[in-house]
């Protein structure tokens, strides 16, 4: 474990930001120069310390960049900062920007975890205006503090004292110029940049103008007696001691200074430059005692005249005529109070660069234009150390936490943590970054890097903490970052605390350098067996630590190269090591560690050897196996379909480092998943002990000897038994004698002490057979749990028949709870075996529905009481059935006839077996329930295949409890078709028409042509709601239940429960949306214009789309004759359309189904409800007929018409429609036919000269289906008529036409 520079980040669009600071570049040569030269030293930098926020900036531009995390190609989450603002940050004419800062604001809310609530940028100018600004660069305040340019911004944050002894420090913003230093408090600072962004922000919404905030309160101090000033920092408060305060006084005072008792608190700030190289100035805080009493005037004279500087706005927010009158002028500067340097460290040649802080504020580091480094003791003001060689050199500090064990927490709870402070060099000249420790520690760490880089050190963390909100807070911020321009990388520098340690006087330290002298022999991989176990075992004895030893030891064990030998050698050599040793200093988590791993390694070469074939007789077959035969024979050609298997899982030796996962005490290998490193490893492990005597080929008594003494549990044992048993289920169907070998085992380790409670008596349930059980009845793997079930229920009856034998001594029949508890078991996973059987039948190519479903018996009493018909009906819609089909199927069992023969006979006979099984939970309501509610969930996900919502209405339409069909439409109407439906409604609302295919996709969700189906299913449903809710007080409601072993079922309400608890829903509003159903699908079916909301008065569209169970105001008495006139017309356009399609359908030679002829009674039905006269629509139903040239269907209707006079009347003209097409407007005029003409009466030519035949769709109808129509029209007038004569003469001119040849 040694420091390393790991990449956290990485900055984008560098080209862009370079750009936009320096633009003058715009040749290809010059950008190349441009790229290579190091442009980035001539910008100013600053990282956040939470490393969210990068602000990069050169003379009058700055570009902010903000962190986003962004996905690789491998997955993997990469933190990136991309330029989110650019501009001009300048307001007056001819600043720069000197100095920035990023300062991130701490959350005032209660849930803060630690992140910054937003992040504020600070940056001085030449002018020496200080501005602060938000991340998006929105200006929030702004303060000329003095008149030089701003030298450099440096902030102090909380920090939590690591002890009683250190001072809490305060917040502190500094600002030096080249003559002044300007503090400003944090907190005042935090509250005045919240106030100034919650008004900007106002401002922002309400769109008003911003108005100036009052200036910040600050102390500004004159560095006296220094030439030059180019760093500084702020210490913060300090105290002297009560020593250091009587020498001051008596080197100052003399011998007879009187001292006052407490020492004054000052505030110590450092600063560099030249004449003296570094400067040390104390500043006495408030109005506290003076250092000396002989210099108290003075110094208080001083005291009183240090400004606390504030404005004339204080009180109040100014108004806008004042602030425009306040800009016209320039701000006032208030004076500097002068303040003295103490000492310093006087080198008339040497000038200080810069000055970098501590963490914990004890030292600092300082570099000087000769490129040296030079560490200050802050608190003694002395130099202790210096580097040499880095010129140019850029600093920054990392503080590490010692990492406490939990012994030491358990021994010394009370002591603080140790820290270390480690001092980061990075030399840009040679491009090397160096990690020292401090004070006089040596180099820990050096990493070549970039000679163009810069290191970022903020030297602060977030503002606005204190004791009591940081309590409970991860405040995460790297400390010292490096950024390389090259290629954007951000890094930060990791050191481990132990680096900090002596070398002589650290034991860990010399304990992690073997560590990694191991881990270094391990991968090497051309060692020698003979050296890796002499160098491993001299190390491990080495290595004091008893953590680190069992690091190592775990690193040997886990390799993959070492022989088993070497491991059991090296292990049992640090094992009597360790028992050598004292008993009280002895790790004893390590010593049992040592002692269990050295158990497994002889039991791993123990079962190696053994692995040779088994010559021992086989058990006979028992009678439950031969009941169970057909079901597993039926089971097994079902999942015997090839599956792709890996060579590297089947051959080759089990690896030692994979055998070594058994040591796990509490995992229970038989609940592992069926994915996963640890899954394929438990795996092997069980397979290498006890496969080979499951399937023979290794010698089943010595395995069983070498595993009673291993010192595994048994109750571990038997999880690795059964998970190679229940994992292996396709094997163990191919090896006939694999049964009668689990039953040997089982019984070797119930006989183990400590598997079977001495006390059992047979009249509780035993933990160790109801490990068997649970597991069985936990897996998926039915056939190999139900054989497991049987053979460990043989031998706990077995068990218990010979402790019944030895306790009363009789032949008696022992009956106990245990046994009970196993033929429940049994016949639980008989019944899933055989449902899985079915569940596993091959679904046809192309159908939907998923994967084959894989069930337990526990996840079928986890599902409820409706599981077994949710997971048949999922493998019904799978296999794609008609609910024809199924109905024939249920039929046929009912009845006990002979099985279909065909492509549906595997199904019809395992679906038969099933339902054998469940008689309760597969009754054919519940199966027709369960397969509706599939379909229509099927279809609501893919609502472009109409035919699912077909099916789920004829399963419905199946049940025949009225209670079922009712709850199931209801729950379908509520959850899935309502939504659907009133959309489409309203989408023809809107458009006034029957909806083109774009449309309907956006609104609805679906093409038109699903729109249809869809119509014309809710159609369907809703009357089969509306028939179910007739005839549901007729029939008593059914009790839903289920098998006796299946009763215990717990979890999610099944469809049928629900069904049941469904309210009741008022009639006529289920009816009401019924008549909108059978219209809107009327438009839709014959492309109709509609505003289907438009039929209906304001009660009726009020009462539309609300709960079906809701009591609604509906329409009542007689309608509007208008709204009536336009209902009219719409069924008889419907009809018209209807009669279209009937004639296309015949002229093609198509079948017309029974959903097309139902047209004419929908209308006949809707006209009833809507109140529109029947009459009317059955009359022009006849002439639409006669109009297509349908005659015979024509005649059919018009026996229902009640008013024949008015329809002789409107056939009359038809006629003569006819028979002026003959006449007239044939094309094959013959002489006889103008002959005709011309004998007929004038009157009748006439009528005839005024009909219109191309009102006529078929026009050219035989003269024989003529003269029966016209036969028919005298029948229906009277004599008396006005138009009888008339069709006398008609008949007489289609009959003289009718004669000619």
């Amino acid at each position: 474990m040694s420091c390393c520079l790991l990449d956290f980040g990485r900055v984008q669009e560098l080209r862009q930001v370079r750009d936009f600071l320096f633009p003058k570049h715009n040749n290809a040569e010059e950008e190349e120069q441009q790229q290579s030269a190091p442009w980035l030293q001539d910008c100013v930098l600053s990282l956040s310390p939470c490393s969210d926020l990068l602000v990069i900036a050169r003379e009058h531009k700055a570009t902010f960049l903000s962190a986003k995390w962004l996905t690789d190609e491998s997955g993997q989450e990469e933190m990136t900062l991309a330029v989110t603002w650019s501009g001009t940050l300048s307001a007056e004419e001819g600043e720069c920007i000197c100095s920035v800062i990023c300062i991130p604001l701490a959350s005032q809310k209660r849930s803060s975890t630690g992140r910054p609530d937003w992040t504020c940028v600070v940056v001085g100018f030449s002018s020496g205006y200080v501005r602060f600004y938000t991340e998006s660069g929105v200006l929030l305040l702004a303060q000329l503090l003095h008149e030089d340019p701003v030298l450099q911004l440096k902030c102090r944050t909380y920090e939590i004292p690591r002890h009683s002894g250190v001072t809490e420090q305060h917040e502190e913003l500094s600002i030096l110029y080249p003559a002044a230093l300007v503090t400003i408090d944090g907190f005042s600072l935090f509250q005045s940049l919240r106030a100034c962004r919650n008004q900007v922000a106002r401002a922002a919404a309400a769109g008003s103008d911003v108005i100036q905030p009052p200036p910040l309160a600050y102390k500004k101090w004159g560095l006296q007696d220094m030439d030059t000033i180019t760093d500084h920092s702020s210490i913060g408060i300090t105290t002297l001691s009560v020593f250091d305060q009587m020498k001051n006084a008596s080197m100052l005072g003399g011998f007879h200074t009187s001292v006052k008792g407490s020492p004054p608190a000052m505030s110590q700030y450092i600063t560099v430059g030249g004449g003296p190289y570094t400067g040390f100035y104390y500043a006495i805080e408030g109005s506290s005692q003076p250092l000396l009493s002989h210099v108290a005037l003075a110094v208080a004279s001083k005291l009183t005249s240090a400004l606390f500087s504030a404005a004339s706005g204080w009180l109040g927010w100014k108004s806008k005529n004042e602030e425009e009158s306040v800009q016209k002028q320039k701000p006032k500067v208030e004076p500097a109070t002068a303040l003295p340097v103490r000492f310093g460290l006087p080198d008339s040649r040497r000038h200080g660069e810069s000055i970098c802080l501590s963490p914990c504020n004890t030292m600092a580091g300082v570099t000087d234009d000769f490129g040296r480094v030079t560490l200050l003791d802050v608190a003694r003001g002395i130099a202790i150390r210096m580097w040499k060689g880095y010129r140019d050199a850029q600093l920054g500090w990392v503080q590490v936490s010692e990492a406490r064990g939990e012994r030491d927490l358990a021994t010394s709870p009370s002591m603080p943590r140790r820290h270390a402070q480690f001092l980061v060099i990075y030399a840009p000249r040679r491009g090397i970054l160096e990690v020292w420790g401090t004070q006089h520690g040596p180099r820990v760490g050096a990493f070549t890097v970039g000679k163009h880089c810069r290191l970022l050190y903020a030297g602060h963390r977030l503002m606005g903490v204190n004791s009591v909100t940081s309590q409970g807070w991860q405040i995460h911020t790297q400390q010292v970052c490096l950024f390389d321009p090259v290629n954007g990388a951000l890094r930060a520098v990791t050191i481990p605390f132990h680096l900090a340690l002596s070398d002589k006087k650290s034991e860990r330290a010399k304990d992690m350098h073997l560590l990694r002298r191991v881990t270094t022999l391990l991968r090497s991989r051309e060692v020698e067996p003979g050296l890796l176990e002499s160098e491993a075992q001299s190390v491990l004895l080495d290595i004091k630590h008893p953590a680190i030893k069992k690091q190592a030891l775990e690193s040997l064990l886990s390799n993959k190269n070492a022989p088993v030998s070497c491991l059991t050698n090296v292990t049992r050599a640090l094992l009597a090591s360790l028992k050598e040793q004292d008993p009280e200093a002895v790790d004893k988590s390590l010593l049992q560690f040592c002692s269990s791993e050295l158990k497994l390694l002889q039991l791993y070469t123990d079962v190696q050897l053994l692995h040779t074939p088994d010559t021992s007789p086989t058990e006979p077959e028992h009678e439950d196996l031969a009941r169970v035969g057909p079901v597993l024979q039926r089971y097994t050609e079902m999942n015997s379909r090839p599956c792709v298997s890996f060579a590297q899982d089947s051959s080759g030796p089990l690896p030692v480092r994979t055998f070594l996962v058994i040591k796990q005490p509490d995992t229970d290998w038989t609940q592992l998943g069926k994915t996963g490193y640890l899954f394929h490893c438990a795996l092997f492990v069980c397979s290498f002990l006890f496969w080979g005597c499951l399937s023979g080929q290794s010698p089943l008594q010595r395995v069983c000897e070498t595993l009673q003494e291993s010192g595994i549990s048994p109750q571990q044992l038997l999880s690795l038994l059964l998970s190679v048993w229940l994992n292996k289920e396709k094997d163990v169907l191919k090896y006939p004698d694999a049964v009668s070998h689990l039953g040997t085992l089982l019984s070797t380790l119930s006989s183990m002490k400590g598997a079977v409670d001495e006390s059992w008596d047979g009249q509780c349930v035993s933990p160790w057979w109801q490990q068997v059980r649970t597991a069985c009845v936990q897996s998926e793997s039915s056939a190999a749990a139900l054989l497991a079930a049987l053979v460990a229920h043989r031998v706990a009856k077995n068990a218990i028949t010979r402790l019944g034998e030895s306790k009363f001594q009789e032949e008696w029949e022992c009956v106990s709870l245990e046994l009970e508890q196993w033929v429940v078991c049994i016949k639980q996973l008989e019944d899933v075996l055989a449902l899985q059987t079915l569940l596993c039948l091959p679904s046809p190519q192309g159908s939907t529905g998923g994967a084959v479903t894989r069930c337990s018996v526990k996840t079928l009493l986890e599902s409820g009481r409706g599981g077994v018909a949710d997971c048949v009906s999922k493998l019904i819609f799978r296999q794609g059935v008609s609910p024809d089909l199924l109905r024939d199927i249920l039929q046929r069992r009912g009845e006990n006839e002979p099985l279909q023969q065909g492509g549906e006979e595997k199904l019809e006979e395992l679906l038969e077996c099933v339902c054998q099984r469940f008689p309760n939970s597969l009754s054919p309501d519940v199966l027709f329930a369960h397969c509706s509610w599939e379909n229509v969930v099927q279809w609501n996900k893919d609502p472009e295949v109409g035919q699912y919502l077909e099916w789920s209405v004829e399963f419905l339409k199946m049940i025949s409890n009225p209670h079922i069909q009712f709850g199931v439409s209801a729950m379908m109407w509520q959850t899935f078709i309502v939504k659907r439906f009133s959309a489409a409604a309203f989408l023809m609302e809107k458009v006034g028409k029957a909806p083109k295919d774009r449309l309907c996709r956006r609104d609805v969700g679906m093409g038109d042509a699903a729109v249809r189906s869809f119509l014309g299913s809710s159609v369907q449903l809703l009357q089969a709601l509306m028939e179910a809710d007739s005839a549901v007080e007729q029939v008593s409601a059914p009790d839903v239940c289920v098998e006796e072993v299946w009763g215990g079922a717990e979890g999610p309400v099944s469809i049928v429960e629900l069904a049941l608890d469904q309210r009741s829903v008022h009639y006529p509003l289920v009816q009401h949306h019924c008549v909108l159903a059978s219209l809107l699908h009327a438009a839709m079916t014959f492309s109709l214009r509609l505003k289907p909301l438009s039929l209906f008065d304001s009660k009726g569209k009020n009462a539309f789309f609300r709960d079906l169970s809701s009591i609604q105001l509906l329409p009542s008495g007689d309608m509007d004759h208008n709204l009536v006139t336009v209902r009219q017309e719409f069924l008889m356009n419907v009809l018209t359309g209807w009669v279209k399609v009937l004639a296309e359908s015949e002229e093609n030679g198509v079948k017309h189904s029974s959903t097309e002829d139902m047209w004419p009674s929908v209308c006949m039905e809707l006209s009833s409800i809507l109140q529109v006269n029947t009459d009317i629509l059955r009359r022009h139903l006849v002439c639409e007929l006669y109009n297509q040239g349908l005659d015979l269907r024509a005649e059919e209707v018009m026996m229902e018409v009640q008013d024949k006079d008015v329809l002789g009347s409107q056939l009359l003209v038809l006629t003569g429609q006819r028979l002026a097409f003959s006449l007239l407007h044939s094309q094959s005029q013959t002489k006889p036919n103008m002959e005709l003409l011309a004998r007929l009466p004038p009157t009748l030519c006439t009528w005839l000269k005024a009909m219109d035949p191309s009102e006529l769709r078929c026009p050219s109808v035989p003269l024989s289906q003529s003269s029966r129509l016209i036969n028919k029209v005298i029948e229906m007038l009277p004599e008396n008529h006005g138009q009888y004569s008339l069709a006398l003469h008609l008949l007489e001119a289609v009959d003289s036409l009718h004669e000619e040849p």
